[in-house]
């Protein structure tokens, strides 16, 4: 019968008439989903992983190296740029997001930069602020402070021999607080001190933070950044400076303790662990600070202050 043959390779069509549009339906699936974004930015790759933990970073404090620069630092927010600029924090350019709303402390850092002059003014949009900052609120003002110029352990007694002085340096032994560093930088330049010796792992740097807490004494007391601690206090010993390590356990008094008045170097540990072991057996020797009042430790800046101040009254 004709259509219903049974034999072999006989060709059947399948077409049943005219096909039933979509009506549009299908529009939006057909469309282009216009260029594959980049790597970074797709979710789950190892390269967007890699991006986002830099951003993370970008929002940690930078740390500038020993012995010459390391990566400029943002102050952002409105009251933050303020006192910065207030207290003599050193800046190279203030950013200003466009069409910011002109208020009170928006108008005062603005002439406080322009005041102080070689601050350079930038207008950016907020994307491009946020994306300096890394996402932080930063409320429309941004500023870069430039990379400290840390001087070597070595040219500190440089300095106070070429002055006819002996030395009278401190070095931080495990102090991370930036307050912490700007305190003894203010002691340090108080008491006609020389230098401030810090590690170049693990210890605070010269941040906007420390420049503040210095008030303004960090632009003429010299920071030292030394890569180990513990030979950078041999040198000294073989330069003929005494290392007086400060310890609640020491042996002896500040008071009671005449190398002050010599060519020294006044070691602080940190508030809660004190001096590292390889610091303190380096140590000349060990001092304590009487405290009849009962506390059982002093941050590094009060301690600092106190022995130094013993310094100054045996040289005088």
């Amino acid at each position: 019968m004709a259509g219903n043959s049974q034999r072999n390779n006989r060709s059947v069509s399948k077409k049943k008439g005219p096909q039933i549009g979509s009506g549009g339906k299908r529009r939006r699936g057909l469309e282009g989903k216009g260029p594959t974004p980049p790597a970074s930015a797709r979710k789950g790759h190892i390269k967007n992983r890699i991006a986002n933990a830099k951003a993370k970073q970008a929002q940690r404090r930078p740390v500038a190296r020993r012995g010459g620069k390391g990566s400029s630092e943002m102050v952002v927010g409105r009251n933050p740029v303020f006192e910065a600029l207030r207290d003599g924090v050193p800046a190279t350019t203030l950013y200003v997001q466009q069409f910011i709303d002109n208020d009170e402390r928006v108008r005062e850092a603005l002439q406080l930069a322009a005041e102080r002059g070689g601050i350079h003014l930038m207008e950016a949009p907020r994307p491009e602020l946020d994306r300096m900052t890394g996402g932080l609120n930063h409320q429309g003002l941004v500023l870069q402070v430039p990379p400290y110029e840390y001087a070597h352990p070595d040219d500190l007694v440089t300095a106070a021999l070429d002055d006819g002085e002996d030395p009278l340096i401190v070095a931080l032994d495990g102090v991370t607080d930036p307050r912490n560093l700007g305190a003894v930088v203010r002691s340090v330049a108080a008491f006609g001190g020389h230098g401030v010796v810090v590690p170049e792992r693990r210890a605070a740097g010269m941040t906007a933070g420390a420049w503040k807490t210095s008030a303004g004494t960090a632009a003429r007391t010299p920071v030292a950044r030394a890569t180990n601690l513990t030979r950078a206090l041999e040198a000294y010993q073989k330069a003929g400076l005494t290392v007086v390590g400060l310890a609640a356990d020491g042996e002896a008094e500040v008071g009671d303790l005449a190398a002050l008045g010599g060519p020294v170097v006044i070691v602080v540990g940190s508030e809660g662990r004190g001096l590292s072991r390889l610091v303190g057996e380096t140590c000349d020797i060990r001092v304590r600070i009487p405290m009849p009042g009962g506390a059982e430790s002093l941050n590094a800046g009060v301690a600092a202050g106190v022995v130094l101040y013993e310094a100054a009254r045996l040289r005088r």
